[in-house]
């Protein structure tokens, strides 16, 4: 590059100059000087070093060289000698390295962009721009690395007009000073996710025209006043932390081409506000709250290109006269209570290029020869609903558009329909929750061979695979699933590009094949509940970008290999009720990711694992119904286990002490934040050519509650349990169980405690279950504990416990088995008389159970009733499933079964 711009720039006088570049650069007209130059998107490639002939034109008031590739060359320090630069363009240009300091030097720049390079902006940093460039104009730093916070210099450049700092690392809070610049028209400061802020109040002289802040953590509530902003046409607040009432003022905001609130916290609200906006050509409120009927005025959008409504709760019928819009291209309405047939009105969106309507609660047949009306469709998703597809057998499938994704899950299919026979660009393929039988034909497994990247046929009852091949035939799969069928034989092997493989809940058997580790990308593996048996290949270990392994409810046998390698990925493994023996891999200590750990219900014989304790992230261990056995011990360190919040130790053989060295340093059990409802899972983000595809992996956990096994599909983030139930721990119940604040499950029956119950426990203020039965625990029960107003189950029983049944509160819902086998009691439920009630003694204090153990410190406790009301302390309680806007998963969050 450089000995390109040489020969050409190289003591030429400005007439043999203008000769060699006339269409690249301008001259003054009375010194015939170059001032301008413009070479972007030249295709020039190489690097520029400072005694480039290029620093020899002075008198350049203007550079433009974007849009070309330099290689990840550095600016060179040169550009100082260009002093009288007002504008310099460099951006998109593979410049890297470090913004060089020369950059200040140029005081008289009105414009700077440096955008779309891997630049990094921290010596000189963007404090040092704003004091030394205080004639900028325009400021675009988008994808540098600044990471810094704004300065508040910022504030004083009161010719800005524009800035734009997209994605550049920004942090801290945002100078509220910068949006009342008087000059100042564009502000980009999107997908900074850890800037923080918030809108200030805005009067009619300010000239905003474009304000893009998605992505970031701004919050608070838009103010009304941003109806002043009447030259508004471009306003991005997608992904923020915006709360409060959508304001109605944005029906003043007539310029508006570019519209998105999605994915915010505001106020439930309906869409009275839409319709004066005419020039919209794109609209995105996603997940904003809405609720109602989608509005008449909305059709006076005539522009509009993009329309996305999704995941809000609007009902109603999809309106007819949404064919006025005539120049719509995305039509996103997937996710709400909409009802009633698909309107014939949709078939005359001839510009329609993607259609989702998935779901929500449409119903009528659909007949799928009327899509052929929309020959620029390729996105259409009709999955979830009550639809019915009726597809005409004369169809000329050939007249068919070629679809890149495809959705018909749940439409009643009883077969794989035949339109897809044509179809080989597609990309996704979704035909779960149908009613195909048999075989998978040969020619589906032809189908679309080399795009096809998301498969779903679960939940149907499919058998297996016309002809079983070594291995699936497509050759770009990401994402397959196979689940839920009635799939016979031996295990199918997806493609060695698979990532995300679910075959759960069929009737597979035999071993695993070794080819199963040619799946190098694999990330999600569950195999769980079916009939696979022998044992595990020991190069699983070889998949190092496995994050969940769940092969649970097989019959796999012999031991767990040592195949967690160092820098091992996994964040889940579940391998509860299989038949492996002998101890633990140590191995597992290599996987410093994990967050749940299931063993139960096999056959290994070992001691304690403390050694996991030093696993950072693990959340949930299940070890129960093996033969763990010996004394817990004491732990090594003060942060052991430091995020446990559900252990499973029942049924095994367990001896010494309850472990109260351990209930000391479990910060995990002692507070928790209950500021969202969030569940244990992994999520995977594929890259889909067409749009972007978010697949979640929700954890899943069985305990047994209330003396019943029962299915927990999902886990709450802040869900807290112990289970040491069916061992053989002596001793008391130490004090300090009362520290653990946070915990919702308590299950120390059939052991061999002694001693009283502790009054401690009423400090657990959100317990909901308590099992000490089948113990020899003697004296009162405390009266306290009628205070622990979320206790759903009791059970002391078969102890040798003494005295008055405390009455009131909770204890009057408890019946007679909760207090049966202890001779010594009396009062209600009981039949057995007594008297002499007593005043309970006041709630004890933090315990410390000696000198000698870390300190403590008390945390704060929030009661959360999360929506369940009454019916939440007389039997409903935690881990169970949040029951939210459908009542089927009510069905499966309490019946006992396998995951759908």
């Amino acid at each position: 590059m450089d000995r390109f711009l040489s020969i050409k720039l190289k003591d030429l006088s400005p007439p043999s100059f203008m000769v060699l570049l006339p269409a690249f650069h301008e001259c003054d007209e009375n010194t015939g000087r170059v001032t301008s130059l413009d070479l972007s998107s030249s295709y020039l490639y190489g690097s520029i070093n400072s005694s480039s002939s290029l620093f020899q034109l002075v008198h350049l008031h203007r550079l433009n060289l974007a849009s070309n590739d330099f290689n990840h060359s550095q600016i060179p320090a040169g550009v100082r000698r260009l002093s009288r630069l007002t504008y310099l363009n460099l951006s998109n240009s593979a410049f890297s390295g470090q913004i060089p300091s020369e950059i200040l030097q140029l005081s008289k720049l009105v414009s700077l962009d440096l955008a779309l390079n891997p630049l990094k902006l921290h010596k000189p940093n963007l404090e040092s721009i704003a004091e030394k460039l205080i004639n900028l104009q325009e400021l675009v730093l988008s994808e540098v690395d600044i990471s810094s916070t704004l300065p508040s210099t910022l504030t004083n450049l009161t010719s800005l007009k524009a800035i734009s700092l997209k994605n550049s690392g920004l942090h801290g809070e945002f100078p509220t000073g910068i949006f009342q610049l008087p000059n100042l028209k564009s502000l980009s400061v999107h997908l900074n996710s850890n800037l923080t802020g918030h809108v200030p109040e805005f009067n009619r002289s300010i000239p905003l025209e474009d304000l893009r802040l998605a992505g970031t953590g701004f919050s608070g509530m838009l103010p009304d006043s941003i109806g002043n902003l009447k030259s508004l046409h471009f306003f991005d607040v997608g992904g923020c932390n915006f709360s409060g009432p959508m304001p109605f003022s944005f029906g003043n905001l007539t310029e508006l081409t570019f519209l998105d609130l999605s994915n915010n916290n505001f106020n439930r609200g309906t869409l009275s506000w839409v319709g004066k906006q005419t020039k919209l050509a794109f609209l995105n409120l996603y997940e904003t709250n809405l609720y109602g009927d989608i509005p008449f005025s909305l059709g006076n959008l005539t522009h509009l290109k993009t329309l996305s409504l999704s995941s809000n709760e609007l009902t109603g019928p999809i309106p007819s006269w949404l064919a006025n819009l005539t120049q719509l291209t995305q039509l996103w309405l997937q996710k709400n209570k909409l009802h009633g047939p698909i309107p014939t009105s949709v078939f005359k969106l001839r510009n329609l290029q993607i259609l989702d309507l998935c779901l929500n609660g449409l119903s009528g047949t659909v007949e799928f020869g009327l899509f052929r009306e929309l020959s620029s469709l390729f996105y259409l998703q009709l999955s979830d609903n009550n639809l019915s597809l009726l597809i005409d057998p004369s169809t000329n499938i050939s007249t068919l558009q070629k679809f890149k994704v495809l959705g018909l899950a749940s439409c009643h299919l009883s077969e794989f329909p035949e339109i897809l026979r044509n179809q080989d660009q597609l990309q996704v393929l979704l035909l779960s929750r149908n009613k195909i039988h048999g075989q998978i034909p040969k020619w589906i497994s032809n189908l679309s061979k080399d795009t096809l990247v998301s498969l779903d046929m679960s939940e149907n009852f499919l058998t297996g695979f016309d002809q079983t091949p070594n291995s699936l035939p497509w050759t770009s799969l990401l994402v397959l699933y196979l689940s839920n069928n009635k799939l016979q034989g031996p295990l199918p092997i997806p493609p060695p590009s698979t990532v995300y493989y679910k075959v759960h809940s069929n009737m597979l058997s035999g071993e695993i094949t070794q080819l199963i580790c040619n799946l190098s990308f694999l990330s999600y593996l569950d195999l769980s509940y079916n009939n696979l048996s022998g044992y595990l290949p020991q190069c699983l270990g070889n998949l190092s970008n496995l994050s969940i392994l769940n092969l649970q409810h097989n019959n796999f046998h012999g031991h767990i290999p040592q195949m967690f390698i160092e820098g091992c990925q996994l964040s889940m493994i579940n391998l509860n009720q299989n038949h492996f023996q002998g101890a633990l891999p140590r191995s597992l200590a290599n996987c410093t990711m994990l967050e749940m750990l299931d063993i139960g219900n096999n056959h290994i014989s070992d001691v304690f694992p403390s050694w996991l304790g030093t696993l950072p992230e693990l959340g949930v261990l299940i070890l129960r119904s093996n033969g763990f056995h010996g004394a817990i011990g004491k732990p090594e360190t003060n942060s052991t286990f430091p995020k446990l919040h559900v252990i499973d130790l029942s049924n095994n053989y367990i001896t010494g002490k309850l472990p109260y060295e351990y209930f000391q340093i479990w910060k995990g059990m002692q507070s928790y934040d209950a500021g969202g409802l969030t569940y244990m899972q992994a999520r995977v983000k594929i890259h889909i050519p067409s749009c972007g595809w978010l697949y979640t992996y929700t954890y899943q956990m069985t305990l047994t509650n209330k003396g019943i096994k029962t299915e927990y599909w999902k886990i709450q983030d802040y869900f807290v349990a112990i289970d040491l139930s069916g061992n053989r721990f002596e001793g008391e119940i130490p004090k300090i169980v009362g520290n653990l604040k946070a915990l919702r499950m308590l299950n120390l029956s059939n052991n061999v405690l002694t001693g009283s119950i502790p009054s401690s426990l009423v400090n657990l203020k959100n317990l909901e279950s308590l099992d000490l039965s089948q113990n020899m625990l003697v004296g009162e029960i405390p009266s306290q504990l009628v205070e622990l107003t979320f206790l759903a189950f009791l059970n002391l029983s078969h102890n040798r416990l003494t005295g008055i049944i405390p009455q009131g509160k909770q204890f009057l819902t408890f019946e007679n088995s909760s207090f049966n086998g202890n001779v010594g009691l009396c009062g209600s439920p009981l039949s057995k008389r007594c008297a002499n009630l007593k005043d309970p003694p006041p709630p004890p204090s933090i315990f410390v159970e000696n000198q000698d153990a870390v300190s403590l410190f008390e945390f704060d406790w929030k009661v959360v009733v999360m929506g369940y009301g009454c019916g939440f302390i007389f039997g409903v309680f935690g881990g169970k499933i949040i029951i939210k806007k459908k009542n089927y998963w009510f069905m499966k969050t309490f019946a006992i079964g396998h995951p759908p």
